[in-house]
């Protein structure tokens, strides 16, 4: 038994996963868990769905450990079990849009506010960058939440999405054209 698997990194505490350590797994459970729910709301609106398709999220990856290899990074290898499990939920059910973005996240510069003309409160952001994302097509917002959003490398997320490394670059670049014309269109200063 280790003394504090808060000191292992993921990909160590994966192969002693692989080993049948329990306790090993829950840290890792305990350190992406928000990441998964947070992944989910991306997907899905109804919180009792998301919970389950995380819960289902743990227990696939719990199932297929010794389908890691060790010498690559764990969390691409988890973000495309739940893309996987959110994407079969989807296609179960009817096309939702997506809520709650972070508005610092997509836009890293202060916004800039005129206090005596408009006041722009974090849920009107929210709320334009929600319908801004909803008319993106998939193929594109996907890349674009997971490089912002879930602040993932290029690399990684070409490994979840199965795609090449130059791919994930292109399609974050049209998601970002895509936003800035229909925020243009709604007369939206960023």
């Amino acid at each position: 038994m280790l003394a504090s698997y808060e000191q292992l990194n993921d990909e160590e505490l994966a192969v002693l996963t692989q080993k049948r350590d329990g306790q090993a797994y829950e840290e890792l459970v305990k350190r992406y868990e928000a990441k998964m729910f947070r992944y989910g709301r991306k997907f899905l609106r109804n919180q009792i769905d998301i919970e389950d398709l995380v819960q289902d999220t743990f227990l696939k990856a719990y199932v297929n450990i010794n389908s890691f290899d060790k010498d690559l990074k764990f969390s691409p290898w988890l973000y495309r079990i739940a893309h996987n499990t959110f994407i079969n939920a989807i296609k179960k059910q009817e096309h939702q849009p997506f809520l709650f973005f972070d508005p610092d996240a997509l836009f890293p510069h202060p916004i800039a506010r005129d206090k005596t003309d408009k006041i722009i409160n974090d849920e009107q952001i929210k709320a334009t960058i929600d319908r801004c994302l909803a008319e993106i097509d998939a193929k594109y917002r996907e890349p674009l939440i997971l490089f912002y959003l879930e602040e993932l490398s290029y690399q990684e997320i070409g490994d979840i999405l199965q795609i090449p490394v130059s791919t994930v670059g292109v399609k974050i670049k049209r998601a970002k054209d895509k936003m800035a014309i229909i925020l243009k269109a709604q007369n939206y200063e960023y």
